[in-house]
């Protein structure tokens, strides 16, 4: 198959906005540690390994730690679908899971809510599989 454009795909789509959900777990990370530690603390070179101790902030950086864990794969399993030609179907029904499900997961996780954020996670993950399924079968 030959390689898709770019602008032909809704998949690139998703890859863009997946990059803003990942600046928006980093930028609600750090403006939680900055109110709780202060911005001489976040300007400087953070030697101490201090870390926030409030319950939201540290929430905020394990959704984050989280996300950057599936995030890897989601960009390789994307780029696979878009040099094989296959962005449609399954794949691109994973991929939308998997977005979904990361976008649903970080309120889930900020709340506090147990059970039903892992239960998201694993929808998220079955996106993930959805898309390997279409790369190596």
């Amino acid at each position: 198959m030959e390689p898709v454009s770019a602008s032909a795909s809704p998949l690139v789509l998703l890859l863009a906005w997946s990059v803003v959900l990942l600046v928006a777990h980093v930028l609600l990370q750090g403006m939680l540690a900055t109110r709780e530690l202060g911005t001489e603390w976040n300007a400087g070179p953070r030697d101490d390994n201090k870390q926030p101790e409030s319950q939201l902030a540290g929430r905020a950086a394990r959704a984050s730690s989280n996300f950057r864990e599936t995030y890897p794969a989601f960009i390789a399993l994307t780029a696979g679908l878009l040099l094989t030609g296959e962005t449609s179907g399954l794949g691109l029904t994973g991929a939308i899971v998997w977005f979904i499900g990361r976008i649903v997961y970080y309120p889930l996780y900020l709340a506090g809510i147990p059970y039903i954020r892992s239960l998201v996670w694993t929808g998220s993950m079955v996106g993930l599989g959805l898309m390997f399924l279409v790369l190596a079968f």
